[in-house]
């Protein structure tokens, strides 16, 4: 059995522990033989998902309290788990969603990394620098390179700052354990939304116990 977070650039599987991922392109080659439990932010995957017997979509069986319009089921999947807290998913972009007694409050969304440095780039060659996580917060840039490093990193860490406070907070994500090292009452877990999905495919009765 593999459970498998279908994004708009790569595909995640997970099996017994084990976490890796393949692109879209070669996903839509992929022949599952047993049970694959989906969940999916792509459109352009749908109709491939739909000929495929043995792949099963979880959205449906995931019961979120929420008043939050358009949220995308890769989001639900990293919050159903926590009860009380934030949970940032640093990706391609960077979402963040409040929960407290188990109920959504709500949340934002951020430009990630990496498409903040595309962004800089289509703005003049001269900014088309690689961002340096290790950039120095705390004193003023001297250079250009420092600076583009410096301006996409310290407006993400000062509003997640102004978010977060004192509260918990559970990060997962391609960025998200370069991101859980400013904040200390955070936790980094790569199988967060992995985790969301068991939860949601325990209480699905679509697997029989025993």
């Amino acid at each position: 059995m593999y459970l498998c977070d279908i994004g708009n650039s790569n595909v995640h599987f997970f099996k017994e522990g084990r976490i890796w991922a393949i692109s879209v392109s070669e996903f839509q080659h992929f022949s599952p033989q047993e049970p694959l439990y989906f969940i999916n932010v792509n459109a352009s995957v749908k109709p491939w998902l739909a000929g495929k017997k043995h792949c099963v979509d979880l959205e449906p069986y995931f019961e979120f309290d929420t008043i939050y319009q358009g949220m995308g089921i890769d989001r639900v999947a990293a919050c159903y788990t926590v009860k009380d807290g934030i949970v940032i998913d640093a990706g391609s972009a960077i979402t963040v969603d409040i929960m407290s007694g188990g109920l959504h409050l709500g949340g934002y969304i951020l430009p990630g990394l990496s498409a903040t440095q595309e962004a800089y780039a289509a703005i003049s060659p001269r900014l088309n620098v690689r961002i340096n996580p290790n950039i120095a917060l705390d004193a003023l840039p001297q250079k250009t390179a420092d600076a583009v490093s410096y301006g996409a990193i310290k407006p993400i860490i000062m509003m997640l700052s102004d978010t977060c406070k004192d509260k918990n907070i559970y990060l997962t994500g391609g960025d998200g354990k370069f991101l859980s090292r400013f904040f200390k009452h955070s936790v980094f877990d790569k199988a967060l939304i992995f985790r969301g999905m068991q939860k949601a495919l325990s209480q699905s009765g679509l697997v029989k116990e025993g």
